[in-house]
């Protein structure tokens, strides 16, 4: 896998805005092609589970915009709750904040969830935060809009942008193999950061690149060719709710609570999403070129990954030598909230 230049990011940068989308960023640098697992935190650096605030990291992306609803309507109040929403500019402030003990919850992802817990349970998944599903994707694989690429198949032999070691890279390669790209055939290059490999596809200087919700859409806006979306594969692309394992065993009575201000403000979001449209284009990031068009992803009911889900994800992370071996299952998720 070859690093390409790095380019100053636009002045608009949603650098950010990095999905989330889970990306275990501060284990995943585009120098370093073999994961280490995440150094043992000192036990009192980990969560605690003292009572007082859930403390809930939150990065600017779609996903964490329920978390402020529920805020805004008074949701965690009505639990008997209170919560701290604690930004975060990128995954690996996030991840930085969890391993100090900042944070008792986040949004993240299969492939971030099972780094952390490499070598000890440290986060639980609770539910599913997105879901790739028909007409709200999450994830783009593109081509610029003077290349001659046309479909998937044109994409053996030819380098995809993406954001090594992570959920991008993880679900790039998948879609292409079950699209029948031989695996042999898969291509990736590292560019990290997402304004950068907007501006590389919008320039033509990659030959693809994957990118997420909402640069995605602004990308086909702007004349981007879609060759697949993870919509069509949604068994392989989701972003989760988390928190700290410890806060799991000793406080399930708050993640209860936090869960079920969470399912009404989504009822909300479904019921009236235009008396939200503000928060989702604040908390959100929507770039300004997209404000008056973008609306709401659908978000799922309560769930957790499957099994299958979870070894798909973590089998990848051991053929990577990301893991020296699979995380467990039943270490990782609890269905627990969502039964």
């Amino acid at each position: 896998m070859r690093m390409l230049p790095r380019l100053a990011a636009p002045k608009h940068s949603f650098v950010g805005g990095v999905l989330l989308l889970g990306l275990l960023a501060a284990l995943v640098s585009g120098c370093a092609p073999v994961h280490k697992a995440v150094p043992s935190p000192a036990p009192t650096s980990l969560a605690t589970a003292a009572p007082g605030a859930l403390r809930i990291g939150v990065l600017p992306i779609t996903d964490t915009v329920p978390f402020y609803v529920a805020e805004a309507q008074g949701y965690y109040q009505q639990q008997g709750l209170k919560v701290e929403l604690v930004p975060a500019s990128s995954a690996a402030e996030r991840d930085q904040l969890m391993i100090a003990g900042r944070i008792d919850g986040e949004v993240s992802d299969l492939i971030a969830v099972a780094l952390f817990d490499a070598d000890q349970p440290r986060l639980t998944i609770v539910r599913k935060a997105r879901q790739a599903i028909a007409g709200s994707p999450q994830l783009y694989i593109l081509a610029p809009k003077a290349s001659t690429i046309r479909s998937v198949s044109e994409l053996a032999g030819v380098e995809v942008a993406v954001s090594q070691n992570s959920l991008i890279q993880y679900v790039t390669e998948r879609l292409l193999q079950l699209e029948g790209v031989p695996k042999d055939q898969i291509r990736t290059t590292n560019v990290p950061q997402i304004a950068v490999r907007l501006q590389l596809l919008e320039q033509g200087q990659v030959k693809a690149a994957t990118l997420p919700d909402p640069l995605g859409s602004l990308a086909l806006m702007e004349g981007a060719r879609l060759l697949i979306d993870d919509s069509k594969h949604p068994e392989i692309s989701q972003s989760v709710i988390a928190f700290s394992s410890q806060v799991v065993r000793e406080r399930p009575q708050d993640v209860r609570a936090f869960l079920a201000a969470y399912e009404k403000a989504l009822q909300d979001i479904r019921s009236h999403p235009e008396q939200f449209h503000d928060l989702l284009v604040e908390k959100g990031r929507v770039p300004d070129a997209l404000k008056g068009h973008y609306t709401f992803p659908v978000f799922p009911d309560p769930s957790v990954p499957s099994r299958s889900q979870w070894e798909d994800a973590t089998d990848w992370l051991v053929s990577k030598g990301l893991l020296r071996a699979p995380v467990a299952y039943e270490t990782a998720v609890d269905d627990q909230f969502v039964r």
